[in-house]
């Protein structure tokens, strides 16, 4: 399984989200510098998330993105499901009757196992656990200079 591009650049992007203080909005564009991601491409990844109401647009001079909802109810379940859709690694998974061999496949019950286990990490992941992962990386790289 292969995350894409999108979906890893939106948890990123609700990681940052989550650390910035309550009260400030983030812009698209700041976003996309701190995470090296173009503009226009997080802009499309943020409707998508706006949409599902995962961010909510604050419009005005002082606008920008910030969660919708609090950050430990937000887990990468929902991000993924919201950007790409089941997490099933094949369709059979989902539905046993697109395959006419789902009853006798041995390779099946694999599939399913490998959903429930993924689907188990996605569903404890949050973006808070996110946040505080970022947060604590980017204090452990933090230098400090004394003389």
């Amino acid at each position: 399984m292969k995350l894409s591009t999108k979906t890893r650049y939106a948890a990123r992007a609700l990681a940052q989200l989550a650390s910035a203080p309550a009260e400030r909005p983030i812009s698209a564009r700041e976003l996309a510098d701190c995470q090296d991601i173009s503009t226009k491409y997080l802009e499309a990844i943020l409707k998508s998330l706006n949409s599902a109401g995962l961010v909510r647009t604050i419009r005005g001079n002082c606008g920008g993105y910030e969660l919708a909802r609090p950050a430990e109810s937000i887990t990468l379940k929902d991000l993924f499901e919201t950007l790409e859709g089941s997490l099933a690694p094949v369709e059979c998974v989902d539905d046993p009757g697109r395959c006419p061999r789902a009853d006798i496949c041995p390779t099946r019950e694999t599939w399913v196992q490998l959903k429930e286990s993924i689907l188990q990490v996605f569903e404890q992941t949050t973006v808070r656990h996110l946040a505080e992962r970022h947060d604590a990386k980017v204090s452990a790289s933090t230098f400090v200079y004394q003389i």
